[in-house]
């Protein structure tokens, strides 16, 4: 019976997820109508407007080309008209001498013949007819007026879609993550010299297998990228993977998006359980401000919005992850008295941890570090076997300590703005490194008995925290350095 519950309930998983692909690859097939739709549309509205410019161009050549004939033609008939003109004026001329010459030469009258000859001859000297010149100014060749389209008619007839670029390939295996930078590369199947740049898309996702229609997250875009591949830096691990895509484009056109590959961004992500801080610490996201009012204000709050704490809603209690610390205590003022102390809602109970704190070096008091869940409400932040940490002072003068079990040590080195907190539960270390410089600070040596928290502290000042961050490359490198050495700190352990 049990056997057959157990083989049951695997099928149930498989259909449930074979289930949600499909689902998932309905949506897809849903969105890509969409797409096809309006895609179709756009690129039709395109071909309409090309071939309308097209037109508009041709057009406005042919205006200028028919403007240019007719101001030739009316240029030259002027020409010609008034050669003609001319010619016609001095014609009728000839003929008026010519008839009186012939009158002149029949004429039976020998008195005054010699004056009138003479007379005749004086004006055909004169005569206009004698000044012309018969050759037409212009003439009536059109021929420069001619054109011939032939080539430009087979290039319009050789008009076709333009040639979409290839599709590129993501190299998966090739890929890097590493100190919260992500390096993609991918490559073309074939060479192709048109190739301009590449568009490449990146998308944070809580889902390990193909990319999903409907994410929380949209698509980022980094364009122009002009070789293939790409490195995307300072980034926020706050997800555990994330979706990669890549497009080619030439001088007009974008190809198709690569098949999406899915990357792993393993990180250490918490938040604040602002439920059990102390009543004077004013809790906003991952920052943190002390305020010395907030325990009067807050007191008058707690009894009005208990029921309606976050820490106590159905839907945090039904979805809170298995890494998540549920508060040990109820209400705000889980720590109280002198322990200004604020714990992550995240326990670290194997692997490799690493998050940083950025804090004011003006502040009375401040301390980070890890603690077991089982710290005491009035307990400090290193006074207890239950917690260890780094703790600035400067109450009298400025300090920096190590701190575990109520024994402190002194550090001898510059006090930082911004501290790195590393983490390796199976090993029992616990490091501190100045984050700037990633020179270590501290090194605690122990052996982790309960899964531990992120812990801090502050009187008198602010802090903020910085999750999402996987362990840098220079601290895990030192951490193998110094994994076979014994610790100078062990007295504090």
């Amino acid at each position: 019976m049990g056997e057959h519950k157990e083989s049951l309930r695997k099928i149930i998983t498989t259909l449930a997820l074979k289930n949600d692909e499909i689902q998932n690859f309905i949506c897809c097939l849903k969105q890509n109508l969409q797409n096809l739709e309006a895609n179709s549309t756009r690129v039709q509205e395109d071909l309409e407007s090309e071939f309308s410019s097209l037109q508009s161009v041709l057009d406005e050549l042919k205006d200028g080309m028919v403007t240019r004939i007719k101001q030739e033609r009316a240029s030259r008939t002027y020409e010609l008209q008034n050669q003609l003109s001319a010619c016609t004026k001095a014609l009728e001329s000839s003929e008026e001498l010519l008839e009186l010459a012939n009158q002149t030469v029949c004429s039976s009258e020998t008195d005054g013949f010699t004056q009138a000859a003479k007379d005749i001859k004086d004006s055909v000297t004169m005569a206009p007819a004698f000044r012309l010149s018969l050759k037409a100014k212009v003439n009536d060749n059109m021929n420069h007026m001619m054109v011939d389209f032939t080539q430009e008619r087979e290039m319009l007839q050789a008009i076709k879609f333009l040639p979409v670029p290839p599709t590129p390939e993501i190299l998966a295996s090739e890929c890097q993550v590493c100190d919260n930078t992500v390096a993609v590369m991918w490559a073309l199947p074939e060479p192709d010299s048109k190739i301009d740049h590449y568009i490449l898309e990146h998308r944070r996702t809580n889902h390990e297998g193909p990319p999903r229609a409907r994410e929380d997250y949209p698509w980022m875009v980094v364009e122009g990228i002009r070789e293939t591949e790409h490195t995307l830096t300072g980034l926020r691990f706050d997800t555990r993977y994330m979706n990669f895509r890549v497009k080619a484009c030439n001088k007009a056109v974008a190809g198709e998006f690569s098949e999406p590959v899915t990357l792993e961004t393993h990180a250490f992500t918490f938040k604040l359980d602002a439920g059990s801080c102390h009543q004077n610490l004013r809790v906003e996201d991952l920052s943190v401000e002390w305020d010395s009012s907030g325990g009067k204000i807050q007191e008058m709050r707690k009894d009005k919005n208990r029921t309606n704490s976050p820490m106590h809603s159905p839907a945090r209690s039904a979805m809170m992850s298995p890494k998540r610390a549920p508060s040990a205590r109820v209400g705000r003022d889980r720590f109280t008295a002198e322990s200004y102390t604020v714990l992550g809602d995240s326990m670290i109970d194997a692997g490799q941890q690493y998050w940083e704190v950025s804090f004011d070096k003006e502040s009375k008091a401040f301390a980070a570090g890890v603690a077991l869940r089982s710290l005491g409400r009035f307990d400090q932040l290193g006074k207890s076997n239950a917690s260890w940490c780094i703790h600035l002072n400067n109450w009298l003068q400025q300090s920096l300590t190590a701190k575990h079990n109520n024994k402190a040590r002194a550090l001898d080195c510059p006090i930082p703005d911004r501290v790195g907190v590393y983490c390796n539960y199976e090993e029992g270390t616990l490091s501190f490194y100045n984050a700037r410089s990633k020179l270590l600070i501290h090194t605690f040596r122990t052996k982790f008995q309960q899964p531990v928290i992120p812990a801090f502290m502050v009187w008198n000042g602010t802090f903020t925290v910085h999750t999402g961050l996987q362990v840098p490359s220079i601290v895990q490198s030192g951490q193998k350095r110094n994994s076979g050495t014994s610790s100078s700190n062990a007295s504090l352990t």
